[in-house]
Formats: C-alpha cells, structure tokens, sequence
C-alpha cells in the first residue's frame, strides 16, 4: 500500500494517506466540509449527515466522515444538490430543536450587550438558551445560508431539566443527538455513564443506568460538555456568561500538567474551562479537579491587603509594613530554626528562587514543598536507574501490552492518566491492580491483587521470585545493562513463599498469574503512588518496582518504564531545583561538594552544611520547640497521614509564622504576617509536569483596578523584596524569564530551556481555510469570536467548528528535560541510550512487614474504597438544598473469620470506629476481604456532591483520600 495518494476535493488536489476517511484528509487540508457529530479523537459516526459529498462515477451522497479515500478520488462537497441536500438535513434538524435563535433577523447585528428586541410571547429566543453565540449549531445554520424562516413547525419536547447533579446541566430540549457525548465517554474516557435512549420512540441521549448521573457512573470530566455543539449540557458556574477572551493555561491541581484553554469575561473574571485538545500532556482532557474546580480565582473572599497580628488581632497593613517587618524579624532566626515550604503550585521560578532564599539569606537547608509528604517515591528511582522521575510520557501507557498500578488511587488524584490506562484495557492491554482498597481501576483489571495492609512489600518479593521462577526475566539484556543482578537473585531465592503467601492473604497461584502477565508482555509500564505503604518501607517498595521493570528489561523504550505519581502540581520541579532539603539545584545531594562550590561560586555565599529538615521533620521540630520561625507559602499540607499527626498545633508553637496564601486559612488565621498570595492564573513562570515536561504558565487575569497596596503578590516577587530589604544581593530578577536564565545555568538538565525557547517551540495548528460563508458571522458574539479576541460586532468569514478546536491554535509541546543545550530536542524516554552510571543497580530490598501494626484499641485495618458505579447494590436518589445526594446503606465487608470472631453474622448493623470518626453499616462476609480487615466501598457522585456543596474557597485542593486507618469493629444491638 503506497504511503501517500491524492485525491481532489471541490478542484483542489490534496495527497494523504489510505485508511482516513474524506472528512479528516479535507481537515487536514484546510478544507471546510460542514459537520456536526464528527470530533477530532473519535471514531466516525455518520449521525447528523451535514457532511455528505458527492464523488464522482459513485452512487448516492455518502457522509464523508465514513468514506474511506481512494487514490484518483474525485469528491464534491459544495455542488448545487450537495447544498440542497445538506438543508434538508438541517431542516429536520432544526425542527426538533428551539429556533428562534437561529432564525432571528437581528442576528448579524446583535452583540453580546444587547437586548433581546424580540415579542414577548417568542419563548426560544436566543438569550434563553446558555450556548448562546457559542453554539456550533447555530453558526453552521447560518454557514449554509438558511431561510430565516423554518418551513417546519417545531414542537418543545417537555423534556424535564436536569439541573440537581453537581457542576453541570442538562436539557435534553436541546439536544440535536449527535452523539459526540455519548461516544466521548465510551471512546475517549474509557467510561460508560451516558448512552443513547428511548423516549416515546425517539432516540435520545440520557443517563445509562437510573435517572441522575451520580447513579450512572459519571466521572464528572465534563468532556461531554467540551463536544456538545449544542446548550444540552452546560456547566452551572457563569452558566450564562460569554467570553471575551481565551488564555492558555496550566492546571494547578496535580502533576499531570493539563493545557487548559480559560475563557475570561468582560470582567476580568474565569468562567469557564475547556481543556486544550493539542496538548501532549492531556490531550483535550481534563477531570473534575481542572474543569469545576478552578473558580477560587474568583472568589470575593481573596486576600487583597497584607495583614499584621497586633493586639486586637490581624490588621490591614501597607506591603512596606508588613515586608519590613518581616525582613527585620527573620534576621534574628537565621540558621536551623527557621524554615520555608513553597506551595504545591508554586512555579518552577519560585521554588528556585525559595531554595536560593533558605539556604543564602537565613542559611539553612530546612526548605521543602508542602506536598512532598512521600519523598521516597522517587529517591529509589534514582538510586536505581539514574533519575529521580518518570521515564515516559503519559501517553505511553496506551502502547503497554501489561500495565501494573501499585497503591494508588489515580482515577481521582491523577484522573488524566487513568485516561490512557482505560483506552489500553480496552485494545486488549492486561492490567494489574496491587491495591487493598477497592478503587476504579480494579473493575478494569485483568488481575486484582488485594493484599492486607502493610505487606505490600512482601507481595512485591513473592511477584519477583514468581517471575525468576518461571524463566520471565530478560537474561541477555540483564547482563549487558544491569550491576549484579545475580545479588538479587540470591536474596530472592531465600523469600519463602509461604511466608509471603501467609502475611499478604494472596495466594501463590495468583502471585504467579500476574507475574506472568507482565513478564510475558512485549511491553509493560509501572504506575504507583504509594498511597498507604508505611514510611519504613517506601523507598523498599521503590526499588522492588524498579527491579521488576530491569528483570523484564522494560526500560528505554515506548510503552514500558516507571511513573511515580507525585501529589504536587510541581513537585518534580521542586525536586529538580533543589527546593527540598536533602537536594541542590540540579538533583544533586547536598553534601556534593563540588555541587556546593559550584553553586557558592555562582551565588557568592557559603552554603550551610547540615541537613535540613523537610515537611514532617519541620513540623515536628516546631512542635517540640526546636524551629522558631517558618515562612509557609499556601496552606498546610495534609496531615494526618504517616508521621504528619502535629497539625496545626505546630504552627501555633512558632515564635513567628508568616504565611502568604491566597485566603484567609487556617494557616493563616494563626500566623504573625499574612501576605495576599497571587493565584496560578495570574503568575508568569513555569511547571514541570510528572512526565518531566516544562511549560509555560502565562498570566491569564489581570487585576489592574486594585491599587499596588491591593493586589496579591507572587511568592517570587515577596521573596526579592525581603532579600533587598535584608541586604541579600542576588535577588533583583527584572522577571520570571531572568530567573529561568539564572536557573538553567546551574541545573544541568534544564541548560537548553528558556522561556523564549518555549515560545519559540510553539508552533501554529493548521486551520481550515474556509469557502466563502453566505453569511458574515460576527466575531466576538460566537464561539469563532471567543477565539480570534477580535471586537464584538467585526464581521469576519469564519467556520463553524468545535470549541476545542477553534481555540487549538498553537500546539505548545513543553521541553522534557534533560535538556542540556539550546540545541538539544529534549527527551521524551528516558535511558534510550543507557544509563547515566553506564549501568543500572538492581538493589536487593528488604523485604519484610512494617514494625508497628494494629493495637488493642483498634485491632483491625479500615480500608475504604470508592468506584464510579456498583450496579449490584440499592441506591436510591434523594434531592436535598436543590442538589441530589445518594442514599443507601453502606456494607461493611469483612472476613468470615474476623464475623465468627465478634459473634457478627451476615445483615448485622455494625459500627466501625477509627481515630478520625465512625461508620455505620451492614455486615457483609466476604472471603476476598482479608482477615484482619474491614472495608467499604463507597460511590464517587458522593464525593462529587460534597464537592459541589463546600463552603471552601478551594476545594479541589482538599479532596479527601482513601486512607488506610487502624479501627475497631462492633455489632450494633437492635434497640
């Protein structure tokens, strides 16, 4: 078959390659065939027939969307009966949806402040539809050039709205079913809450399983919404507000680093949010987190002034005051009891310049992220195979033949990567789910190893002696890549296996099952998060994973390789800046002593010796009266897991505390100084993402009304102003691009960034260069106009297209480090080539059970566990406060043994106490349940409609965990 052939389109000769339909190689051409069901990324469907054409010698008018392209292919799309029959479609079309706004004669000279002139008693007009000059629909009615008056009647469908789920609407009134919602969710997400349905025998779109989608299995992505060409689904928040203009942005959320295109209103103010569909990281996808969770921008709440405790409390002060104050009392506590945690969104040029600041102005290594509450994820990593990060891209995962997921719940703390594991599962990828909590992706697995608490590690040795024991390891590639492997080998030969099978309650037959699934794909990829594991044993469970990917030789290639899923939005780039304190700049240990007077040569300063202490050290240390003095940028990190029991009580043992945050928290209400913290939308800077790639964060809202006393702060501009004030040279950044200059000079891998380059690297999307349209469509007042910025009312040709795609302008890959010249193209995969130390250590863990379990008080394991839908369980739908909530019995599944053991029999009402509250349920007896644990599973639209219900500024940022509790077990006597 030949790699290119030609075929012509309306006169024009076009060459693309066999197996693209017409459709997509008249795109790809820029050539405009109308449609409305076809979507970049799915697959073709042939609903709504706007597309069809006409091809020369052929029968009939096919829909160019599912016609397969022909060498010699001789297509017409804008003949006269081509035309005419595409009004004819579009004329059914409209007749079974509201028409008064696409047939209103005022159209071409409506903006987006009129009002509406129509009669009273014409109940569709444009303005009460939320889609309003945003609409795909109304825009290609106009391009076909359509009578302003419909020959057919149309009658309302009385469908009833749905507006109590969390985040977004749906009026189904509207709906045209296309199906690109329908088929995003299956084809795309992986998922299946919505479906085609029945509705006094016309086809419509719906819910797959009840009436409300908390029931259906939604994982309120909202990528329905980003498709939809019509207003059938809306997001709530500014459900009737248009943009203005579009930005580009990072999502602050996680490490995935989504591309996220932000409409801005006449305002100033977010709106809405429509992840960009050319971006490597995300690829038009979002979660719930970044598409509903980012209206903090615009909360009235804000801190706009900084504020001094005197004695009646926080007050207003000037920035002079507060900064002088500052500056003027961390002199006095400089050295080790003081220390300073950057935020988890904190950009890559102020985690530079918050480590340069710790360590050159109060001269101590006590600097960390408040996020990296796991810093052993990627510490074996590196000991291992050279870096200390993930070797592949994200979407690697869809080209594994095996994909294992150790410990995390990434569905919904790392949503986007779950995308491509789903889409993998559905080609046929295997998949391995290591995990003692029932989370989404254990209803994908092929394999589901459900160990009991704290003996993962365990299980890990029984997996690797498995797959040595069945001849799975790659000998040749081994030796020629690998530092005595035969150390390993020896120590796992010593593993008993009835020990692992005795302590983990997984049986040998499955050990060997799934080591035989990943040992015997071409291609197999590790994900893992570390959720529960006991801190003794991370950096064991790390480099036992590790292991795994160099006995099978899954390493330097596409599809294979190890991604540790750190919490932080930027918590690579802290750890690749030295933002953490056992690191430099440049991930170099801080007793490098050639790294220190390099760096010392380069500051002009002596750097401290000692080491520092990071997030959990620092808190414990200010709770026992150790640190004096803390300098938190945001709010403090999630405390309850592991060893981060001191809470907020730490804070209050500090002599002084400023805080610089975004709203008043508790962090905040107990600090000394608060200092007004700009948010990611208005910052200039950098991210890098999980995948190793720096991009571009650009400020998106401007506040220019505020007076300079009345506007947040970045924490690179604070951190500048307390050095000057302090006497401290090397802080008089004129930007954020200077400090990327300084930056790139002392951390190797980031040698060939800029942020120049990055701009440089953007290259434009081809857009369709469009036929005449028999009508002007008015930029700024349609979903053309969001996208151009243009003036309201400037008529222009432009053609009907998806959101997504007309405001995929620019592709903007990012740099994936290492990078170590301005001619180098950045690297994708890592140790493509080898290792950086010639060779990779397979390190012998080992391995064991963590020292402290279960106690007296609370003898058993909780595990909770939470899926998109359980169809074999009774849940019933209730509407409370406008919002519909979830109402069941919750089961607690426990083992039958554990039931004998406290007299508890199937059906029994029963309490489970843990340290943080207490759960009422049903006793369900389980054999899967290992002994020693009880467990509930709990449905997502739960957590979706406290979402939607806080009263917090940011909730996103607080989403609660499935974490691991010790608990106690009782039967709860009827009466």
């Amino acid at each position: 078959m030949a790699e290119e052939i030609t075929i012509s389109i309306d006169g024009q000769e076009i060459t693309t390659q066999p197996g693209k339909m017409v459709l997509e190689a008249a795109i790809d051409a820029g050539i405009y065939i109308p449609y409305l069901c076809y979507h970049s990324g799915m697959d073709p469907f042939a609903a709504c027939r706007m597309c069809v054409v006409s091809v020369e010698g052929g029968r009939g008018f096919p829909a160019s969307c599912t016609l397969p392209v022909q060498d010699g292919m001789k297509v017409q799309s804008e003949s006269h009966d081509v035309r005419e029959l595409r009004r004819t479609v579009m004329e059914m079309l409209i007749a079974e949806h509201p028409n008064g706004c696409l047939t209103c004669h005022r159209v071409d000279i409506c903006g987006p402040t009129d009002i509406c002139l129509r009669h009273v008693s014409v109940n569709d007009r444009c303005v009460t539809c939320p889609k309003n000059e945003r609409c795909e629909f109304k825009d290609t009615v106009r391009y076909l050039g359509m009578e302003l008056e419909s020959p057919l009647g149309y009658e309302y469908r009385q469908i009833p709205l749905e507006v109590s789920d969390p985040f977004y609407d749906r009026d189904y009134n509207l709906c045209i079913t296309c199906g690109r919602c329908v088929r995003v969710c299956e084809e795309v997400r992986g998922d299946d809450a919505i479906c085609f349905t029945e509705r006094s025998g016309r086809a419509l779109v719906g819910t797959s399983f009840g009436s409300s989608l908390l029931e259906s299995g939604c994982e309120f992505c909202g990528a329905c919404l980003d498709v939809c060409p019509v207003g059938a689904l809306v997001e709530r928040e500014h459900k009737w507000e248009k943009p203005r203009r579009v930005e580009k942005s990072i999502c602050p959320h996680c490490p995935v680093g989504c591309q996220l295109n932000l409409e801005i209103n006449t305002q100033g103010r977010l709106i809405r949010v429509v992840p960009e569909l050319n971006s490597p990281a995300n690829r038009g996808q979002a979660c719930f987190k970044g598409k509903f969770g980012l209206e903090f921008v615009n909360q009235a709440a804000r801190l706009t002034k900084p504020l001094i405790r005197r004695d009646q409390g926080l007050e207003e002060a000037t920035w002079d005051e507060a900064l002088d104050l500052v500056a003027a009392k961390l002199a006095d506590y400089r050295g080790d009891s003081f220390a300073l945690l950057a935020a988890p969104d904190s950009t890559n040029e102020e985690l530079y310049l918050a480590q340069k600041f710790a360590r050159v102005a109060m001269g101590t290594n006590n600097v960390d992220q408040s996020s990296n509450v796991t810093p052993e994820l990627a510490i074996g990593l590196e000991r291992a195979l050279g870096y200390a990060a993930a070797t592949n891209p994200i979407w690697d995962l869809e080209q594994a033949g095996c994909i294992l997921v150790f410990n995390s719940n990434l569905t919904e703390e790392h949503n986007v990567v779950g995308v491509p594991i789903k889409r993998a599962v559905k080609k046929g990828t295997h998949l391995i789910v290591i995990d003692p909590r029932e989370v989404e992706l254990t209803r994908y697995a092929d394999c589901w190893l459900r160990p009991a608490p704290g003996s993962e590690l365990l299980l890990l040795g029984g997996l690797l002696k498995s797959l040595v024991e069945q001849g799975l390891e790659q000998t040749e590639w081994l030796e020629e890549f690998c530092e005595d492997p035969d150390t390993l080998r020896y120590d796992l030969q010593t593993l008993d296996m009835e020990q692992v099978v005795q302590a983990t309650q997984v049986s040998e037959e499955e050990i060997a099952g799934a080591a035989r699934l990943f040992g015997e794909a071409e291609r197999a990829a590790i994900v893992y998060a570390l959720d529960n594991i006991p801190q003794e044993l991370q950096r064991d469970c790390v480099h036992s994973l590790a292991d795994l990917a160099l006995l099978t030789g899954n390493l330097g290639k596409p599809g294979t390789g190890l991604y540790p899923l750190r919490p932080g939005a930027n918590e690579q780039g802290a750890w690749d800046l030295g933002c953490v304190p056992i690191r430099l700049p440049g991930g170099r240990v801080w007793r490098d002593e050639p790294a220190r007077q390099e760096l010392e040569g380069v500051w002009g300063c002596t750097l401290p010796v000692e080491r520092g202490l990071g997030v959990a050290p620092a808190f414990e240390a200010a709770l026992a009266g150790r640190l004096k003095a803390m300098l938190l940028v945001g709010d403090v990190p999630n405390l309850e897991n592991g060893r981060l029991s001191a809470g907020l009580a730490a804070l209050e043992k500090l002599e002084f505390l400023v805080v610089q945050d975004t709203f008043l928290s508790p962090a905040a209400q107990r600090a000394h100084v608060v200092l007004p913290r700009a948010t990611f939308a208005e910052k200039d800077g950098t991210y890098t993402n999980l995948e190793r790639r720096i991009q571009r964060l650009r400020p998106s809202i401007r506040r220019n009304k505020r007076s300079n006393n009345e506007q947040a702060k970045s924490e690179a501009w604070v951190l500048s102003q307390l050095a000057r004030r302090m006497n401290i040279p090397g802080f008089d950044h004129a930007s954020a691009s200077e400090v990327m200059e300084e930056l790139a000079r002392v951390v190797p891998n980031y040698r060939g960034v800029s942020h120049q380059r990055l701009e440089g690297d953007a290259a434009p999307v081809s857009q369709a260069v469009l036929q005449p349209n028999p009508l002007p469509i008015l930029v700024g007042t349609s979903a053309g106009g969001s996208a151009t910025g243009l003036a309201a009312g400037s008529a222009i040709m432009a053609a009907p297209q998806p959101t997504q795609l007309l405001y995929s302008t620019v592709e903007q890959p990012g740099i994936q480090w290492p990078c170590q010249s301005q001619e180098a193209p950045g690297c994708a995969v890592l140790y493509t080539e080898g290792f950086p130390d010639s060779k990779a250590a397979t390190i012998a863990p080992e391995f064991r059970l963590p020292e402290d379990g279960p106690g007296e008080e609370y003898p058993l394991w909780y595990v909770p566990g939470r899926v998109l839908l359980q169809r074999d369980r009774e849940t019933r739908i209730e509407m409370e406060d406008d919002l519909n909530r979830i109402v069941r019995e919750e089961l607690v599944q426990l083992n039958p043994a554990d039931a004998a053991a406290g007299d508890i029999s199937a059906g029994d009402a029963v309490e489970v106490a843990t340290p943080r509250g207490r759960l009422v349920g049903v006793a369900a007896l389980e054999d899967s349940i290992p002994r020693g644990v009880v467990a509930a599973t709990f449905l997502f639209g739960q957590l979706a409609v406290e979402l939607q219900s806080s009263q917090e500024m940011n909730p996103m940022s607080r989403v609660p965990g499935l974490d691991i509790l010790p608990a106690r077990l009782t039967r709860i006597t009827p009466g």
